[in-house]
């Protein structure tokens, strides 16, 4: 076999299995392995050309033979079967009966599905952190009401399709494989109209302007999808709706940034705060609360107030805030403000500023 596998084993059956069995065991593996089932997944994908592989050639008598006789060499080089294998060409006429079931295809009147459709929706900083519920309006189809859906001019009824009678699609029979394909006349819905509907011209639909109430929950943030089920593009000839996807957009807030739950802001504070301490207002999402701050505090301390920040989707955690302070340098100064501050400046010393003692003895160290 030249180090490849033996078809019999890669479909789970013995070398004396039936047509229908080897169909059966085919069907069970392609639709585990397909490429659309198993994304980005090369294992899948090379275990779905093995099957493919040996199912092109134990379904057909004369292959399957050739197979017995000469295993792998009847495909090789000079061999009589020699060429390879298209694994995607003719593969729905091919595969059609086998694939049905993975690609929603049936024997009855098939009915098409709305689109999804997308709405951007702008919200405020607050609405999105505490809740909301906006009216919107979606252009879409609906149902038309002259003909109540059906497509037809109201007193008549759709007419089965004399070509496939009913069934949208047209079967052939091809060797062992029976062979499916959309009828070209109804193109699948099993009818036909003859009177079609004045008012929708037999689309059974009509686009209009839908207003919907959009409950927003508390802790969305920028990029959030909700997903309203049903409320998308009407289905055609009565076939289900899409789905709508509300996306969010929230507005830039003046003082606080967002980071997932945990808010952050800054706050000036004046020179004297800072070296002597004391206590200040401090934004918050509830209103103004007071904080302490510690005499020396350096500018671009933060500062952590826990359970402040914003309330998570599914209510469970609420993040902090951070609040950094800035150390505001005075400007402006009356002449008497130098004089205190040069007189400030003489009194001190080291002792009132270790940040740039330490920092310049470091310079020292590397410089000299």
């Amino acid at each position: 076999m030249n180090g490849r596998k033996d078809y019999y084993e890669l479909l789970g059956v013995n070398r004396n299995a039936s047509d229908e069995e080897i169909k059966k065991a085919y069907r069970k593996l392609a639709l585990q392995y397909h490429p659309d089932r198993n994304p980005g997944n090369k294992q899948a994908e090379e275990r779905f050309k093995e099957t493919s592989e040996a199912y092109q050639v134990l379904s057909d008598a004369q292959k399957r033979a050739k197979y017995d006789q000469f295993g792998h060499a009847a495909f090789g080089e000079g061999g009589p079967f020699a060429g390879g294998f298209d694994f995607t060409a003719g593969f729905e006429d091919v595969f059609g009966d086998i694939f049905g079931e993975f690609f929603g295809a049936g024997t009855g009147r098939r009915r098409g599905r709305g689109e999804d459709l997308r709405y951007n929706l702008t919200l405020t900083f607050e609405e999105a952190v505490s809740g909301t519920e906006k009216k919107i309006k979606i252009p879409r189809h609906g149902t038309c009401e002259n003909c109540r859906g059906n497509g037809t001019k109201p007193g008549t009824t759709p007419q089965t399709c004399p070509t496939c009678r009913g069934r949208g699609q047209l079967n052939f029979q091809q060797g062992f494989f029976s062979v499916s394909r959309t009828c070209n006349q109804c193109h699948g819905q099993g009818t036909i109209i003859k009177d079609p509907c004045a008012n929708c011209a037999g689309a059974g639909r009509l686009r209009k302007l839908h207003t919907l109430s959009v409950k927003i929950p508390a802790g969305v943030d920028n990029g959030s999808r909700l997903k309203l089920r049903g409320e998308g593009e009407t289905g055609s000839v009565g076939g289900a709706a899409g789905d709508l996807y509300v996306v969010i957009q929230v507005e830039p807030h003046p003082i606080f940034v967002r980071d997932n739950t945990d808010i952050h802001c800054d706050v000036p504070i004046s020179f004297v705060q800072a070296a002597l301490g004391a206590e200040i207002d401090v934004p918050t999402l509830e209103g103004k609360v007071k904080m302490k701050i510690p005499t020396g505090t350096q500018s671009g301390k933060i500062f952590r107030m826990k359970g402040r920040g914003v309330k998570d989707v599914q209510g469970y955690h609420q993040g902090d805030q951070h609040v950094r302070v800035i150390v505001e340098t005075p400007a402006h100064l009356t002449a008497r403000q130098k004089e205190l501050l040069k007189e400030f400046a003489a009194l001190g010393g080291e002792d009132l500023n270790p940040i740039s003692k330490g920092f310049f003895d470091k310079m020292k160290e590397l410089f000299g």
